[in-house]
């Protein structure tokens, strides 16, 4: 056999991507100088790497074992190069984080400076829902989280990096309310556009409202903070919306914040990772890195929220 770790890396990804076309894509390659190398690896083995049904692929079983191995050694390859870059005194490696969707507002003002400073880290950051979020720290596949609600069933240590507001917001054609306070009853004539189940911002949304007893009139739930955020531009109803990603649109005066007695809710924006991680050289670096300098970051990345803050 005579495979090249070039062929590895793209059946691998085939296999995760369950597709050529997805894996060129990825990978920046064209569709036929994928499958040529596809039909090279295969090539190589008389056993099926991979069989089409119904113009789908699918892996055989023994295409995900070839797999797996393919991932070890591309593991290995990795921790070789990794390893010759920390010998020259350069930190190298991997940082794995995995953010809530709303938190993509945040984490990359936490993490350029580090990344700007030690040119050899690659960063590989997930955006997803809460649920998903937690489900990969539990999984152990990543070194850190970010979060608005700390896990209640899972042991983690933490950082506090920001401070998380929630305000009520409508488009310009309530921007007269926000001239005075408001209290609960203001919700039984506003459409409330919620976010989808397993999402921070309605499970936060939830309580508020649980905890007043508001009489909500729920219009629509949709599935990232961006979806409602436009929903709300276009006068589909109002919603309960993270500060953080808006800022934007409050300043060209596309959404207006509706003063509402309770409100903002707030809580914290944290970095959280299981209790007794092992750390890698990567990981530990960037943890200190966040300690010396995130007050640093607050400070001069978000020093905006003061103008919400004071209510102007």
């Amino acid at each position: 056999m005579n495979y090249t770790l070039h062929q590895l890396q793209i059946f691998l990804c085939i296999t995760r991507l369950q597709s050529v076309t997805k894996a060129s894509e990825s990978m920046h390659l064209s569709q036929p100088a994928v499958s040529i190398q596809l039909k090279n690896f295969q090539d190589q083995f008389d056993i099926p790497l991979t069989e089409i049904i119904g113009r789908k692929l699918y892996v055989t079983d023994f295409g995900k074992e070839i797999a797996a191995a393919a991932e070890k050694i591309l593991n290995e390859v990795d921790a070789i190069n990794f390893k010759t870059m920390a010998f020259k005194g350069q930190l190298s490696g991997r940082l794995k984080i995995s953010v809530v969707s709303t938190g993509k507002y945040v984490a990359p003002y936490f993490i350029s400076d580090f990344l700007k400073t030690n040119a050899h880290v690659e960063l590989l950051m997930d955006v997803t829902n809460k649920k998903q979020v937690l489900q990969s720290l539990e999984r152990n596949e990543v070194d850190f989280a970010l979060v608005s609600l700390l896990p209640s069933a899972l042991q983690v240590e933490k950082l506090e990096l920001l401070k998380n507001q929630l305000y009520l917001v409508g488009n310009s054609a309530y921007s007269g309310l926000k001239q005075q306070s408001h209290d609960k009853r203001i919700f039984e004539d506003l459409p409330l556009i919620f976010r989808e189940s397993g999402s921070g911002t309605r499970e936060v949304m939830e309580k508020f409202i649980e905890k007043n007893k508001l009489p909500v009139r729920k219009k629509m739930e949709l599935t990232s903070n961006e979806a409602v955020k436009q929903a709300v531009i276009a006068g589909l109803g109002c919603s309960i919306m993270p500060l953080i990603g808006i800022k934007n649109e409050l300043s060209n005066g596309d959404l207006h914040i509706i003063p509402v007695k309770g409100l903002p809710v707030r809580s914290d924006w944290h970095l959280i990772w299981l209790k007794n991680k092992q750390f890698s050289p990567v990981s530990a670096a960037f943890l200190e890195h966040l300690r010396k300098e995130g007050q640093h970051i607050v400070e001069s990345r978000f020093d905006w929220f003061q103008k919400y803050e004071a209510g102007n």
